[in-house]
């Protein structure tokens, strides 16, 4: 029971967090699939250029393209990601005094369970975000469309990238929270109870962004393949190209728009969760 109640927590939290922090996983997105198909460069006009067009020529509405399918993907996947952590620790046998490693192991398991249910979700998500025009595509259409090119198979798009990017981001931030709230705690330099959990969150949003960028590159790229085509073959395939034609540095394009909503969704998310925790009866 427990366990359900961890994820009904967990998947509130993400929902209302996704809400708020959808624009800018719409501009990261478009950073990232810049060029692609004869689409606009959005590299060339950085983050406030793209802001600017994205809004003058789809209009504000199209900062939430694909809500839909990014409410439906923090119901799935997030709410596992989150809820499962803490089970998963008592499983392991994980204390606050045990080594990072072992609270990465748990956070990576919980990740990479919630990525295999979420997958079928962040394609469509991913799709429609990157979708140029006023008129936001419809999540059934998008769906009917991918199923009628590439079966049950085109939901999976990117399952292996998916996965890795779920395990080490889902590794990084749980596990650094707990570390980084442990440390601020026994300092006793911040007051307990929600300004520890904003420091807490915030520096964890730090090497979040940092560890996963390359990841959520690969799997944009995968994800955003036509319905009728595969440009990439695989996760090394796509990360060879992407090198080959951008350099190392390419792997981390929308690295300040990965930041600026990993920071503030982390804190959002799991200060939220905390909140929300005795409400469930956690």
């Amino acid at each position: 029971m427990d366990i359900l109640k961890n994820v009904g927590a967990a998947g509130s939290s993400a929902v209302i967090t996704v809400t708020a922090i959808h624009p800018i996983d719409v501009v990261k997105t478009r950073l990232q699939v810049s060029g692609e198909g004869g689409g606009r460069n959005y590299k060339a006009l950085g983050i406030g250029g793209s802001v600017k067009v994205i809004a003058s020529e789809e209009g504000i509405a199209s900062f939430w393209k694909g809500i839909g399918a990014a409410w439906m993907r923090e119901a799935s996947y997030t709410s596992l990601r989150l809820g499962l952590y803490d089970p998963i620790k008592k499983a392991m046998g994980v204390t606050p005094e045990s080594h990072f490693v072992l609270k990465f192991t748990a956070g990576s398991l919980a990740g990479g369970l919630g990525s295999v249910v979420g997958n079928p979700f962040d394609v469509l998500k991913t799709r429609m975000m990157a979708a140029e025009g006023k008129e936001p595509p419809a999540m059934g259409k998008a769906a009917s469309e991918l199923y009628a090119a590439q079966g049950i198979s085109g939901f999976y798009r990117g399952i292996e990238a998916n996965i890795m990017r779920a395990m080490v981001l889902n590794g990084t931030k749980m596990a650094c929270y707990d570390q980084i709230k442990g440390m601020i705690t026994s300092s006793g330099i911040v007051p307990k109870g929600l300004p520890t959990q904003f420091c807490a969150a915030f520096s964890a949003g730090f090497f979040m962004a940092t560890t996963v960028a390359p990841f959520d590159m690969v799997r944009t790229k995968l994800m955003n393949q036509p319905p009728d085509a595969k440009v990439y073959s695989g996760f090394v395939d796509c990360i060879v190209k992407i090198v080959a034609k951008g350099g190392p540095g390419a792997l981390y394009a929308g690295f300040i728009p990965i930041w600026a909503r990993f920071a503030p969704t982390t804190c959002l998310q799991l200060i939220i969760f905390e909140q929300l925790k005795p409400m469930f009866g956690l």
